[in-house]
Formats: structure tokens, sequence, C-alpha cells
């Protein structure tokens, strides 16, 4: 079923390109950590720009039916620093969807009886209060000058829920099998 109403329709593709840029984003602010040193937190990066694209691909899909061209507006943080203050993008860019987007985007959804948006959304919101605390995490160990002392990171292909606490069974978020996560060692 295609989505029906304009506004969460706008509130997808704003999503979508949000998250695209997200992805991007955090793959070179990898690059930047390995340059550093940090190659955990390197790939604690990659692993939520796997986690990004999970969402983007989210929104995309429920928009499967919309042909055209659209003017995508969407927020984003830019610039490259160091590895302390890209993660600082990072948390101020999850913050951005946890407070900000997201809650409005799923209401509307909501509101408009838009269920397919509406679990889109909600993958999103959920997975993005993870990565907050991920990044923040990997940012108090990078003020000392550390890399974060990480083992595997699992990411959820289906909602983009990120661990670094082993392998679950069951994603809390949306509940796949441990089969639909993907690793990053």
């Amino acid at each position: 079923m295609s989505v029906q109403n304009a506004m969460t329709a706008d509130f997808l593709r704003s999503a979508y390109g949000g998250e695209s840029m997200a992805h991007m984003r955090y793959l070179i602010w990898a690059d930047v950590a390995d340059k550093e040193k940090m190659p955990n937190i390197g790939r604690l990066f990659r692993a939520i720009a796997y986690a990004e694209y999970a969402h983007a691909d989210n929104h995309f899909t429920v928009l499967k039916e919309q042909h055209g061209d659209f003017t995508v507006p969407a927020g984003a943080i830019f610039g490259i620093g160091n590895t302390v203050e890209n993660l600082q993008g990072g948390i101020d860019g999850e913050l951005h969807e946890i407070e900000q987007m997201y809650p409005v985007y799923l209401e509307t959804a909501r509101y408009q009886k838009e269920k397919a948006a509406e679990r889109a959304f909600h993958f999103a919101l959920e997975a993005e209060k993870v990565h907050a605390t991920l990044f923040k995490k990997a940012q108090d160990v990078a003020k000392e000058g550390k890399d974060l002392d990480i083992g595997t990171v699992h990411v959820c292909s289906i909602c983009g829920h990120t661990t670094t606490d082993g392998l679950p069974d069951v994603c809390p978020i949306c509940g796949a099998k441990s089969q639909a996560y993907k690793a990053f060692e």
C-alpha cells in the first residue's frame, strides 16, 4: 500500500535524505578515526553507518510507489574534525533525530494512519537512542586519547539496532532473529 498523505510522504523523503547523509558522513569519519589510530571507533562509525543505511532503506521502501523528482529538505551535520569533534557531530545529529525529528514524524504517521511509515520511524527512533549512547561512550575515551575497547559490533539489518554486548537472540526493537544482524569485527 502506498503512502496516502503528502505530509507523511514528505517526512519519509526528509528522513531518507538525512539518513543517507548520516551514512556517508559516518563512513568519512570512520576513516579519520582510523588515521588517528582509533580503529575500534572507526569500526563503530562503520557499523552505525550501516544502521543508517537500514533506516534509509526502510524509508525509501515505504515510498516505493512514489515516483518522480522531489526536492528533499533534510538536516545534516557538516564538517570533518578530529575524532572527538566528529563523535560530537554524531551525538548532535542523533539527539536531533531523537528529540526533534522522529517524534514529530512518528506522531504524524500515527495520526495519518500510515502504518508502514510509523513502523519505519519507530525503528529509526529507537535505534538512534542506542547510537547516541554508543557515540558518547566512544567520545569519553577518545577525549583521553584512547580507542574504544569493544569486540564485535552487531547491527540489525531490519531496524538498525546496534549493540556491542554480544549477538542477541532477538532484536529488542523489531523482533528479528539473530540471523538478521550483520557483524562488524
